[in-house]
Parts: C-alpha cells; structure tokens; sequence
C-alpha cells in the first residue's frame, strides 16, 4: 500500500487539530456517545463531553482479536505502532504518536505500571487474557498524571461484577505454532440489594513458538543461533471484589498476578554450545483498594491506595531487576452547576533492585483541574505540581477548548507541557549520572470531527517536541568505559490521522491512516522502529448468524538504528475473523492473522510468526 508524502509543515502551525475520535480504530461495533471514560480527566465524563483524542477496546473487540498480546492489539488503534523482538512473550514496545515506549503512562485497574530500569512498562507481563477493556489517550496527560504521561496514557480494566445470577465462564483454544489458552471465571452481584460485586479468573496459555532468530548480524562469521523454537507459557489470574456501603460509599478491592516463562536467543552461544537455552522469567502483581464517597451532591471523594511489583529475570544468564511502585491518591471533586472543580493530592515511592543497585524514590504531587460544559462550549484547565526526592519540583499544566460548530460537527484546540523523571537505573548504574534532568515536553494539537447516527470522520494533527532526552552516549561522567547516560537528546513528534466509520447496508466499514514525522531534532533522522506512514482499514457484517470480518494493516519502511542505515521493509498485513453461536451460550471464535503469509519484521533480524490461525470456544450462559 502506497500512501503520498503530505505536503504540510506542523511546525509553521500555531496549533494542531485534536479530534476526538469516538470509534475505538478496530471495534466492530460504535460506541455510544453517552458511554463514560474516566482517561482523560481521572474523572468519568461522556464521550461527547471529552476535548480529548480517546479510544475505546472493548471486550467483544478483545475476543475476537484471538491469542494475540495487548501490543498487538493497541498496534490496530489510531496513532499506535508496536514492535516485538520475535513472538508472543518476548520484549515489546509501544509507540503512541511516535514517541518513546518510556513516554506512556500505563495502568491496570487503576494501579500504575513501570520499571524503574528500562523505563516504561514491560508489556510482554500484561496478559491479555484477563483484560476487559482498554482505554487510551492520545497526546500529553502529566498535568493530571505526573511524570512519564509525555506521549499518551493507556488504561487496562479487567472485568467487574454485573447485576443478576451469578455468570460462569470457561474457554478454550488452539492455533498455530501448537498454541493453546484455557480460561475460566464467574462473576456477578449478591447481598442485600446487590450490594457486593465480584469477577474471578483465571488462564493457562502455552506456544512452542517458532525460531525468532535464525541469524546472526554477520552471517559469514557469526556461530549460529540455537535452532529451537522460542516459545512462551503463561500463568495468570485476578480477582475483583466491590462493596457499596451505601447510596454514598463503596470500596473497591482489585488483585492481579501474572507468570510469564519465554525463551529466546541470546549472543552468548558459542562453537562449542551454540544451543544456549536462553529463558526469560516475568513476573507482574497488582493490587489496589479504592473508597469512593458521595458527601453531597456537589462534593465527592476518592481515596485510593494501589502497589505493583515486577520482576524480569534471566537464565542461565544471571540478570536479575524488580521494581516495586506504591501509590496514594486522594481526588476531590466539587461541582457547581456546569463547572466542575478538582483538587488532588498523589505519592508516589518507587523503589529498584538491579544487580549492585538498591535504591528508591518518591514523588509528592498536588494536581488542580476546571472543567466547563455548557451549551457549545466545553474547557478543560490542568494544573500539576511535583515534588521529586531526587531532582526537586516540576511544573506541568495544559488547556483544551472545544465547540460545537453544529451538531453534528465539533472542533478542538489545546496545548500541554510533560517531562519524564529519570529512572533509578539511569542515575544510580555505572551507566548513570546523578545530576540527570527530567525529560520536558511541550505540545500542541487541535482538530475537528464530524458524527452523525452511526457515521463519523476526524481529523487530528499534533506536534509533540521533547528536549532533555536522555540517551545513552560516550563514555566519561559515569563509572562505565563503555558509555553514559545523558541529557542531550532532541525530538519531535509530529503528525496527522485521518479515521472514519460508516455503515453501508449491514456491512460497517472503519479505518484511519497516520502520517507522522518521528526524528530526531539534533541528526535531523527519523527515530528508530517507527514508521512515517502507517493505516488501519477494516469491515464487518452479520450473515446467517455469523459476524464476519476483515481487516488490512500497512506499515511503510522504518530503520531499526538511530543512524537510519538499517532498514526495516514496510508490509502489509490481511487478517480475517468470524465468530457464531455454535449452541446454545456457547460461541465459537476464529481468526487468521497475516493471511498471505507475508515476511516482515518490527526489529531487526528478529522475525515473525507468518501466517497464524486461532480457534477458539466459549461458554457463558446468560
């Protein structure tokens, strides 16, 4: 697929258009524009109120997405790229808007996920088994999140308890590559007027994988990589508990933990043993417990307490790191006819082992925000300060505006500053510098967007630049005679997507395309694993009790190195789905990724799995 170079210059724009996009890039069917979305303000808010770019995963989009990770499924969103070192359970990153995988705040259930070694979040832990819908925020988020939020914020929700009897699930599935997943839960409300909610589950899944490298980077001198198939199996599960004490009171209880054994092919082999059986081991555990109080009708409350522990390790390489990030957040909200008003108080204590490295952190924040939403009118004011025990404060803010044109047409403006604190890792290693900055963001985006009945079309454009980007450079500062890190990096993010729904007789057609400029501002190239052009198209029908789909993934070339010598091929990607009612509440799902088999790659000499199939079957009596 070819897509033309825009002839247009973000820089020369004073703002950029934000539109919202109401239409979750990959769902099959609309949401509602009265469906809530607690993303873009930490507060719940209708879809229509937002002044924000929003998308929406929803579980029906989940299951018929078959056993592939949350990368994947985010890499079909509008503005979103992935790249994977090989298959499922191995490294991956996610690029929202072009920018670093570092630049994404990331929460499960409410509790924050990152690792204070390599930045960001480990996405290989989450298992997509357990998630019940995602929500995302395109653009910068830290004047309401704090540090890390420079490019977007995604949300990950797992299933909560609904009212009626109580509703057991159990699933299975196979595909290629000797893949199976084996699922099970129950979920439901019980007491006095329902007053408890509750959601267990839990899942087994299991690839032989296949062989994720099969080359070194000189073939003519390297020894060969061990042979075998990198497979993965995992273990996971969660449990979601709910009270309401009152009309006015209600806590919330969540737990996920997950278990992760990959293999993979390390550089260690040698002559002598090149079948070096490389394992990474994961480990990932939430918990969060939420009070949420009505006081009046105009004033409301939430106290929240959450913790996370990750761990990745090695073997038979002996690599060990575990972060463990705690959080407190107490968020007042008072509102006066069409203002509300917020008031919140967040700690955050980050704490890092690392080989020699024993070290924490904390963070206190106090976070201020307006909204207004009157008649056409709608203004979103952000106003965060935090206080770091390492490197002392930071200021970030950000203002978004929109109006109804017409009923049918809307259009935005705003304009927001992040930054990104240093990992532990990057202060404290003998790669490290103590006296590294934050990484600062500064961005704008505007935008329209047009929504009527079932239809919709938007435009976004942004441009995001970055400044105190931390690299890793030559050797001096730091204990190490290999390299340092420090803060001389430059970017800038900039952009356009175009996304739309439509219904044709019973078949609903979607898509959006992205044309973006991710570089470097001091080489002037284009960052690595990213792509300028990329798009998304897709269609569904229901036909003899069946739901059909397809779906058309492009990607243009991309360099897998920052000085753009390596070049990663563009592709293009056809995947089919169909699912039914086999039985009475049992449904049978099947996918087909990558239909014509097409050999591509996301990161260098890693390859992909070609051309997969997954079939699955559910019961759920309803």
């Amino acid at each position: 697929m070819t897509i033309c170079k825009p002839r247009w210059r973000l820089a020369a724009l004073p703002l950029t258009l934000s539109a919202f996009w109401p239409v979750a890039g990959m769902a099959q069917t609309a949401h509602r524009l009265d469906d809530t979305v607690v993303t873009a303000t930490r507060s719940a808010q209708p879809l229509a109120d937002l002044v924000a770019d929003v998308s929406i995963v929803d579980r029906t989009t989940i299951e018929r997405s078959g056993a592939t990770g949350v990368p994947d499924l985010l890499a079909r969103l509008p503005g979103i790229q992935m790249s994977r070192n090989g298959g499922l359970g191995s490294n991956a990153s996610v690029f929202v808007r072009g920018a670093e995988s570092r630049y994404t705040a990331v929460y499960l259930d409410g509790v924050r996920l990152d690792s204070q070694a390599t930045g960001g979040v480990a996405w290989e832990q989450i298992p997509l088994s357990q998630i019940d819908r995602i929500e995302v925020l395109r653009g910068p988020a830290a004047a309401v999140y704090g540090s890390d939020a420079v490019g977007g914020v995604i949300q990950l929700f797992t299933k909560k308890g609904e009212a009626g009897k109580p509703a057991p699930y159990a699933g299975v599935g196979v595909g290629s590559h000797r893949s199976w997943q084996l699922e099970a839960g129950i979920s439901g409300r019980t007491g006095t007027d329902d007053a408890i909610d509750y959601a267990l589950g839990v899942s087994k899944e299991r690839s032989d994988g296949f062989n994720a490298q099969p080359q070194r980077l000189a073939p003519a001198t390297a020894v060969p990589k061990n042979p075998d198939d990198d497979g993965y199996a995992r273990l996971s599960g969660n449990a979601r508990l709910g009270l309401q004490i009152n009309k006015a009171h209600r806590l919330d209880a969540t737990l996920l933990a997950s278990q992760l054994e990959s293999q993979y092919d390390d550089f260690r082999a040698s002559a002598a043993n090149p079948l070096v059986d490389d394992r990474n081991h994961n480990r990932l555990r939430t918990a969060g417990l939420t009070w949420s109080g009505q006081w009046t009708e105009a004033y409301s409350t939430r106290l929240q307490v959450t913790d996370a522990h990750s761990r990745y390790a090695t073997s038979p390489s002996p690599y060990r790191t575990e972060t463990d990030l705690r959080g407190y957040l107490w968020q007042n909200e008072y509102r006066i006819g069409v203002h509300l008003l917020s008031a919140t108080l967040e700690r955050r204590e980050d704490a890092l082992v690392n080989g020699g490295i024993d070290r924490d952190r904390s963070q206190n924040a106090l976070a201020l925000g307006y909204g207004l939403n009157t008649g056409p009118h709608a203004l979103q004011l952000n106003l965060r300060r935090d206080d770091d025990s390492e490197f002392g404060g930071h200021t970030t803010g950000s203002a978004a505006y929109g109006f109804a044109i017409t009923p049918a047409w809307r259009a935005t403006v705003s304009a927001g500053t992040s930054f990104r604190a240093p990992t532990l890792y990057q202060r404290f290693s003998e790669y490290g510098i103590g006296s590294l900055e934050p990484e600062e963001g500064r961005n704008l985006e505007a935008g329209l967007r047009w929504t009527q009945g079932a239809s919709s079309a938007g435009v976004v454009v942004y441009r995001n630049r970055v400044r105190n980007m931390i690299v890793f450079g030559a050797a001096g500062a730091c204990l190490s005679e290999f390299g340092c890190y420090e803060n001389v990096g430059r970017a800038q993010y900039e952009g356009i997507t175009l996304s739309a729904s439509h219904a044709v007789g019973n078949v609903q057609l979607r898509g959006s395309v992205d044309w973006q400029d991710p570089k470097d501002r001091v080489t002037g190239r284009q960052l690595a694993r990213r792509a300028k052009r990329y798009a998304t198209l897709g269609a569904d029908t229901q036909l003899a009790g069946w739901t059909l789909g397809a779906e058309v993934q492009a990607t243009g070339r991309r360099y897998d190195n920052a000085a753009n010598t390596n070049v990663l091929g563009g592709y293009t990607l056809v995947n089919l789905y169909a699912s039914t009612q086999v039985a009475r509440d049992f449904m049978l799902t099947a996918r087909v990724d990558n239909l014509t088999d097409k050999d591509y790659q996301t990161a260098r000499l890693y390859d992909t799995g070609g051309r997969m199939l997954w079939v699955g079957l559910k019961w759920a009596p309803h």
